[in-house]
């Protein structure tokens, strides 16, 4: 249905410029002349002949297909055909008849009296429409096939990304839950009370990671509550909780790619606990003027010694990062002895009215 709506618009588009350009010249001719000849309804007809033979038939099947010299070669006989067959079947126009307005009719000595009965057009001047009638007919058929390579490596990218992306998510989602089950079978071997609130914290943010990550951005309300939602489900498991900071200020009211930060925390997690048992995790999130702040800082110790698949997160967040933001992030990760910071600048998108109403309900 679109391809032929489209179809239907490009065939309106060639119709009202063709009566565009054949009015204006009609127009100036009969002012002229104060009249409209056989001749050049033929010639119009001709002209658009010439254009349309070129547009749909040999640069589609000839230039386009690289067959060069085969083009050239129907170009010549087309002009020959023109000239020597089309020609002489045209009626020359009698200009006897014609009344320009600024010669007086009764002038026996007019251009036009003195010019006769017929008027051949040299094959120059025919060359020469053709010509043009050809350039113009081949500079808008390349500019359509420019324009639609365009829009299909536009699309090529697009889906690109968008199966890069479903790679990258399902890549992550599989490791965070590995990591999340981990910790409530510590709270399951301990018998904590806190097992069953786990469990249901689990079931919401996995709630969250199946039904709201399908869209392509979410409110930033519901990923900060998500985030926290996590902080939670940790803080559950830890003996000591006072080492681990959490702030999260300024308007909410935008937009962000599902999953994007998750990464940083669940590493702070992952390697903030050195080998006394104590966690020292800082988090900060903060949205001034519609660019988002994220500062993780956790300390590292020495058992917590990276493995093979450790950097799956942080691979996948710097990758989706440039593949979503390529000019609105600036992310710079630095690491010592003893700690690992992280600090990210996003430019966010703002949440309508609407959302935001439909997300508070």
């Amino acid at each position: 249905m679109n391809t032929q709506l489209k179809k239907s618009h490009i065939i309106l588009i060639h119709l009202l410029v063709w009566i565009l350009l054949f009015s204006i010249i009609g127009i100036q001719f009969y002012l002229k002349f104060n009249t409209i000849t056989n001749e050049f309804f033929i010639r119009t007809a001709i002209s658009i002949g010439v254009f349309y033979f070129n547009y749909l038939i040999l640069i589609p099947y000839l230039l386009l297909k690289r067959k060069i010299v085969i083009y050239i070669i129907t170009l010549i006989l087309f002009y020959l055909t023109i000239v020597l067959v089309i020609e002489p079947l045209i009626p020359l126009p009698n200009f006897r008849d014609f009344r320009p307005r600024f010669l007086h009719l009764s002038n026996p000595n007019s251009q036009f009296s003195r010019l006769g009965r017929e008027f051949k057009r040299p094959p120059f001047l025919v060359f020469l429409l053709i010509a043009l009638f050809l350039a113009l007919s081949t500079s808008t058929r390349l500019i359509m096939e420019w324009y639609k390579k365009e829009k299909e490596r536009v699309l090529i990218a697009s889906q690109k990304v968008t199966s890069e992306l479903s790679f990258l998510r399902t890549q992550l989602n599989p490791h965070f839950l590995f990591n999340t089950l981990n910790s409530i079978y510590s709270l399951a071997n301990k018998k904590s009370d806190d097992t069953t609130t786990a469990i249901v914290t689990l079931s919401e943010l996995m709630r969250y990671m199946i039904y709201e990550v399908n869209e392509e951005l979410v409110p930033l309300k519901k990923e900060t509550a998500y985030i926290q939602n996590y902080i939670d489900l940790h803080l559950l498991r830890l003996k000591d909780s006072s080492g681990i900071r959490v702030n999260i200020i300024g308007d909410l009211n935008y937009k962000i790619e599902p999953l994007l930060l998750i990464s940083f925390i669940e590493n702070a997690f992952k390697y903030g606990t050195d080998f006394k048992g104590n966690t020292d995790i800082q988090i900060k999130i903060s949205v001034v003027d519609s660019v988002l702040h994220l500062y993780v800082h956790n300390t590292l110790s020495i058992q917590n010694k990276k493995s093979e698949n450790s950097g799956i997160g942080l691979n996948n967040i710097k990758n989706r990062l440039n593949l979503l933001y390529p000019k609105n992030h600036e992310l710079t990760i630095t690491q010592d002895k003893n700690s690992f910071k992280v600090y990210l600048s996003l430019k966010l998108k703002t949440v309508s009215t609407h959302e935001m109403y439909n997300y508070r309900r």
